[in-house]
């Protein structure tokens, strides 16, 4: 949770600075050292079975995607904002789960979903347009909505194929995916990677969102290996609460008061749904 929360942060403020794509690529590949790093110590499957060979090569295409359209959100709107937003990633996970994986939600977890969607409800709408008759979203909410919408299937995906080779192997061949994917796109759109001209603080930010980003992928990978989706995702959910606290105390952003209640409510609704 204090990984990714931080990450995001992070990965908000240098995707500002160098846009989604480098941001995404650079960090990933600090994420792929971090866990090739970590392979002598712990054991890890080499073989894929046949079944589960389609499900692996979805999966880095899902979190590509989502975390290129995060991290657009974050460049267009206000990281507490768009933090708060994504958290309905764990109300997609949460329902995938329960449709397709067979996974009950409590009475508890009913209402934690409630109150998410209408915390963030609160959060993505410029309540103050309404008075005018005109009715416009928060910048960044379309893409970060259509993030948590690809969050909530890989992480679903995710599960089956950790119950399959392992967390270890999962997180490694989905960060091989990422990169081999970006690496294409870029050579196909003829986009530059280069970090040149880049001051070395960014870089080294950089760095520390792919390190954080991998390790909360693979803590979150094991819990998929002892535990279900929908029961991992509120805890880690929680992780926005870190995000949007960085941004207001280091970046100074302001919020509505309604937007304020909007997180606090959408937060509460994660707690809620962790009982």
């Amino acid at each position: 949770m204090f990984g990714w929360g931080i990450s995001d942060f992070l990965g908000g403020v240098c995707s500002r600075r160098k846009g989604p794509f480098i941001t995404l690529f650079w960090s990933q590949l600090a994420g792929l050292v971090l866990t090739i790093a970590i392979i002598p110590i712990f054991s890890m499957r080499l073989e894929i079975p046949g079944n589960t060979l389609l499900l692996i090569s979805f999966l880095p295409i899902l979190y590509a995607a989502a975390l290129l359209l995060f991290y657009k959100g974050f460049e267009k709107g206000t990281i507490s904002i768009i933090a708060a937003t994504v958290n309905l990633w764990a109300v997609f996970a949460m329902f995938f789960a329960f449709v397709f994986l067979g996974q009950r939600l409590s009475q508890f977890q009913s209402l934690g979903v409630m109150m998410i969607i209408g915390g963030v409800t609160m959060v993505s709408l410029k309540w103050r347009d309404l008075k005018k008759h005109t009715l416009n979203r928060s910048s960044g909410i379309k893409e970060t909505v259509l993030a948590a919408f690809l969050f909530g299937i890989y992480f679903n995906l995710s599960e089956v194929v950790v119950e399959k080779i392992g967390w270890l192997a999962t997180t490694l061949y989905v960060k091989v995916g990422i990169i081999f994917l970006l690496l294409l796109f870029s050579l196909a759109i003829k986009r530059k990677l280069s970090l040149s001209e880049t001051p070395p603080i960014t870089i080294v930010l950089i760095v520390l969102v792919g390190v954080l980003e991998a390790a909360g992928s693979a803590v979150v990978n094991y819990g998929f290996s002892v535990g279900d989706v929908i029961l991992i995702t509120p805890i880690t959910s929680a992780l926005s609460i870190i995000t949007i606290a960085m941004a207001i105390i280091f970046l100074k952003e302001t919020i509505t008061k309604t937007q304020g209640f909007g997180i606090v409510l959408a937060i509460s609704g994660i707690i809620f749904t962790g009982f």
